[in-house]
């Protein structure tokens, strides 16, 4: 994995990011900037138990953390053993007391994998999602962010829709999703503190997807262990000294050449919320992000 010991200037990575969006996925061939794809024949179609890994980042999002990690206590797959992996910071504390907080419960064919990054490594998603893919034993990984819910049956749902499949890149078809939530909402405020919650899922309505996008891709095991996540391009993998615009998703399916295939995967559940955690609080930026989101909502 690329990486650097210093932080660049914020504009360079921007310059590299657009540089790419603009001109290389339309010009150079995604074979320069990565290892070898295994081919269909040499992909595994492994039927039975599977084994999955959940990939997520969590930057001042601890009351969205609480929700997903609950979700596993709450609804433990049967079909198939699962490892949560989290990367966040030892200085985004609320994070950290919820994260030991669930260590401290066992839960059937769910295995806890915290990992702390550094923030400046943080910031940059396709960094701790790199490591992940390499790292990976799992038959399949699931690059998801902390927001998402894995309600009853989900799991159980994606390894039946799993058994036997090698395709590159799946995605679940529907999801369920809330309104926009202002800071104040019950449900926000109610994962502030470290325990198990479920959701009110009555406020929650059905969405169609279109693509594997961030929170929704789910990866073959060998694709992800032969050539990470957008591991060799520079601008995806620099130490950034804030959070990130995450357009690596974008890289992603470009660097696989797909969209990913749609599969019915039961009870995916998404908290939105106006006011975005990973932004600096009280910035311009961050305000004008606020009432931009309130007046798509």
């Amino acid at each position: 994995m690329q990486q650097t010991n210093s932080y660049p200037p914020a504009w360079y990575s921007k310059l590299l990011i657009q540089f790419f969006r603009i001109f290389v996925k339309r010009l150079l061939s995604p074979r320069w900037f990565r290892d070898s794809l295994p081919d269909e024949s040499q992909r595994s179609k492994k039927k039975g138990e599977l084994s999955l890994e959940i990939v997520s980042h969590c930057w001042q999002y601890a009351n969205m953390l609480t929700y997903q990690l609950s979700s596993l206590v709450n609804y433990p797959p049967q079909k198939l053993k699962v490892r949560m992996t989290v990367f966040y910071s030892e200085d985004d504390h609320a994070t950290k007391e919820t994260l030991e907080f669930f260590s401290s419960h066992q839960v059937s064919n769910v295995e806890w994998n915290w990992v702390p990054l550094p923030k400046e490594k943080l910031f940059r998603r396709g960094i701790g999602r790199n490591m992940a893919a390499r790292s990976t034993k799992a038959d399949w990984v699931w690059y998801t962010d902390c927001d998402i819910i894995f309600h009853k049956h989900c799991l159980d749902s994606l390894a039946l829709e799993l058994q036997g499949q090698n395709g590159k890149l799946y995605y679940p078809r529907q999801e369920r999703t809330t309104p926009m939530l202002a800071s104040d909402d019950p449900m926000l405020r109610e994962g502030r503190q470290p325990q198990i919650v479920d959701i009110p899922a009555q406020e929650f309505s059905l969405h169609s997807r279109d693509k594997a996008k961030g929170a929704f891709q789910i990866v073959h095991g060998d694709v992800a262990r032969a050539i990470g996540y957008c591991d060799g391009m520079r601008a995806f993998q620099t130490q950034v000294t804030h959070w990130s615009k995450t357009y690596e998703d974008t890289a992603f399916r470009w660097l696989i050449s797909s969209k990913g295939i749609p599969i019915d995967v039961e009870s995916v559940y998404q908290i939105r919320h106006i006011v975005k955690g990973r932004y600096r609080k009280g910035t311009f930026f961050s305000r004008l992000r606020s009432k931009i989101r309130r007046m798509q909502e």
